[in-house]
């Protein structure tokens, strides 16, 4: 029995994010030393990791958030401070009990006046905050001058969070360029999801300007999963240039399809070649799929498993007389499609279509067919898309040597965002203008 070699496992980089999150806490120490022992560097570095997001404008909001739960829990933990100095209470179990009570039911007032005005999400730091001061400092001399000294904490903290998270090297923007990428094997993992590197990057430059997106063979639904976390802004390139699909409106703006007299003729030779296909169809902007019966194992499973998403339509029936199929797919074992194949190409018709056949990757021993509009290849979608976006040059990223303008190699899932990120926005080399 042949052996099977286990997969190493990659270790991810270490991102920025970590490193400025050290870099925060680092600061919040030597911060402290100029303060002479007045304060709480904790409490200054827990706010630096907490503002530390993956976005800089979730780290102004988790400032925001953090700065009002401060301030909240700071003003009545002064207040029952007072209460405390007022009261002079003695030690002792009844003491206790009176103000655990006490404790408890500012608690209730601090979550209840966070819900009042409209900011639940401070009601966590809000309690932390109170806490650590009705707890913690309960017999301090001087409680103003702790809140204080822990509203400060709390400040330099986010000021140094905020500020070192913003940090970045000088950086040019080239927003004529089109980023264009594939999906499998190109900018997704082996395991057909994303990086959290490429993720956060991807987005990041999207927001500020690049022009992305992606040119697969899947349909829509099959890319929605891997790229949920993805703010496309632009079309997409699908079903191998078929299609140009909208993710955000879920529209198609444009397509190329297969004439009404031609679909027919095709699916009249699967039918004579006793060949269960697949005839995608786009009807008002839905993806609508033909099926047969069969006895084929792996076409009922592909049926089984795909009919599930909500991008896709599947109608068990043969293909209508009126309609133009966007393309045709098979899935056989490839002895036999070796003969349907070998057959399709011999029709008259073929010529003027896009035919692949190719073996599948995820069922040994069976092979595809799909058959397509001539017109319908990446290329000719892509200058429409170059014309829609507007942008002087294109920069592609996929497998095929001397097709794209870089080659992904396998494996290397990350370096399609760092080469993007090295075209959209070089780093500014000041002591090199003028050369």
């Amino acid at each position: 029995m042949a052996e099977v070699k286990a997969k190493k496992r990659k270790l991810p980089p270490i991102g920025m994010r970590i490193i400025k999150s050290a870099v925060g806490v680092l600061l919040c120490f030597l911060i402290d030393i100029f303060r002479n022992g007045h304060g709480y560097v904790f409490y200054s570095q827990l706010a630096v990791l907490w503002c530390m997001q993956e976005y800089k404008k979730d780290t102004l909001a988790k400032a925001r958030q953090r700065i009002l739960g401060t301030i909240i829990g700071a003003v009545y933990g002064l207040i029952v401070l007072l209460i405390a100095s007022g009261l002079e209470l003695k030690a002792g179990i009844f003491t206790s009990v009176i103000w655990s009570l006490i404790v408890a039911v500012f608690i209730v007032i601090i979550l209840y006046n966070t819900v009042v005005i409209k900011k639940k999400e401070a009601s966590y730091f809000s309690c932390v905050v109170f806490l650590s001061i009705v707890i913690n400092h309960l017999t301090d001399a001087n409680p103003f001058l702790f809140v204080w000294n822990r509203v400060l904490d709390t400040l330099i903290g986010i000021v140094v969070g905020v500020t070192v998270n913003s940090c970045s090297l000088p950086r040019k923007k080239n927003r004529d360029l089109l980023f264009v990428s594939g999906l499998d094997e190109t900018l997704l993992s082996e395991d057909d999801n994303l990086s959290d590197y490429s993720r956060v990057e991807l987005n990041r430059m999207i927001e500020t300007g690049a022009h992305f997106t992606v040119s697969t063979m899947r349909t829509p639904a099959s890319l929605m999963e891997p790229l949920r976390n993805i703010k496309l802004k632009l079309p997409v390139i699908v079903m191998d240039g078929a299609a140009l699909f909208d993710t955000n409106k879920n529209t198609y703006l444009y397509k190329y399809v297969i004439s009404v007299s031609c679909s027919n003729r095709i699916a009249t030779f699967f039918d004579e070649m006793h060949c269960p296909y697949f005839a995608n169809v786009i009807i008002d902007d839905l993806l609508v799929i033909y099926y047969q019966d069969t006895e084929e194992k792996v076409y009922n499973e592909l049926v089984n498993q795909l009919r599930v998403s909500p991008y896709r339509n599947y109608v068990h029936r043969h293909l209508p007389g009126d309609e133009s199929v966007v393309y045709f797919m098979t899935i056989c074992e490839t002895s036999y499609l070796e003969k349907v194949y070998k057959q399709f190409m011999e029709q008259e018709y073929a010529g003027g279509l896009k035919v692949l056949h190719y073996p599948s990757k995820d069922y040994p021993g069976y092979s595809y067919l799909k058959i397509y509009n001539h017109n319908a290849t990446r290329e000719n979608m892509l200058l429409y898309l170059k014309e829609y976006v507007q942008v002087s040059r294109v920069v592609s990223f996929g497998t095929i040597p001397d097709r794209y303008t870089y080659v992904i190699e396998p494996g290397d899932s990350n370096r399609v965002v760092k080469l993007i990120r090295k075209e959209y926005e070089p780093v500014i080399k000041p002591w090199k203008r003028g050369k």
